[in-house]
């Protein structure tokens, strides 16, 4: 890892725009998908909140969500713009500080020499072009320890909806849509959360469309379970999409209002991965 940022870090400034718990279905799926991984590590494993924003909310949630899992883990919150790197410090504690960077993560020296076992980019590469998402994959993706994960991203304002895709050091693995079900009306409403990588690509002939299409159908077949809970519509809902895509996941994250799908499956044609 290089012991000092480069004297330009790789990026652009984001809106910057935060609040508390927005990302905590991502942090709840991370601590239970990436739990194993951190508590095999032989060091102590860095995390890295890349792009947080105008308020360090994320990389301190980050930094007490992941100590559940394993307590001498360490989060480095990643900015851009200097002036959110200094009005974040003020929220420095053991295991957790900020600093200036972008896509290159200019952790210090001594950091991570395994590689990051982690890194979070929610909101980063939305206002980035399509063309960009698959060099911004590999740049991080080279950061990461053997068995690392790389997290990347949209949800809306307040972490009611959010769509991730999941990498490894080898690239993209899996898609997870997540959601406040008691505010969703069909499942087809996390297309506006979809990552760079699968926005302009939610159309006719492209995969990420049929599969909300088949979600949105299964979802209006278990309309009857709806007088239950939108939790068991959803439910029945996803099992029913379980037989014709590769869901890598079961009922357990499915009462979360979660469903992951395998990459290769939603992949865009000719596109990133």
């Amino acid at each position: 890892m290089p012991s000092r940022a480069p004297s330009r870090p790789e990026g652009t400034i984001t809106r910057g725009t935060t609040h508390p718990n927005r990302l905590r279905r991502m942090d709840r799926w991370l601590a239970a998908a990436h739990g194993p991984a951190l508590r095999r590590s032989p060091t102590p494993p860095s995390a890295v909140d890349l792009g947080y924003g105008a308020a360090p909310w994320t990389a301190v949630e980050l930094l007490e969500r992941l100590r559940t899992v394993r307590p001498d883990v360490r989060v480095h919150g990643v900015e851009i713009d200097p002036e959110r790197v200094a009005a974040a410090r003020a929220y420095e504690r053991e295991g957790l500080a900020f600093v200036q960077g972008g896509f290159e993560i200019p952790l210090p020296l001594g950091e991570a020499p395994r590689g990051v076992t982690l890194i979070r980019a929610a909101n980063v590469l939305r206002q980035y072009a399509e063309g960009e998402v698959a060099p911004a994959w590999a740049r991080l993706c080279a950061r990461l320890a053997p068995d690392g994960l790389l997290i990347e991203g949209t949800c809306d304002e307040i972490g009611r909806r959010h769509v991730w895709v999941a990498l490894g050091p080898e690239g993209p693995r899996t898609v997870t849509f997540a959601a406040r079900l008691a505010t969703l009306a069909t499942p087809s409403d996390l297309a506006e959360r979809l990552p760079k990588a699968l926005i302009h690509r939610n159309v006719p002939g492209e995969p990420v469309h049929a599969f909300l299409h088949d979600f949105d159908r299964a979802w209006a077949t278990a309309a009857p379970y709806g007088a239950l809970s939108a939790r068991q519509r959803w439910v029945r809902a996803v099992r029913a999409l379980s037989t014709s895509w590769p869901l890598t996941d079961g009922p357990r994250r499915w009462r979360q209002g979660e469903v992951t799908v395998r990459w290769a499956a939603l992949a865009p044609r000719g596109g990133p991965g």
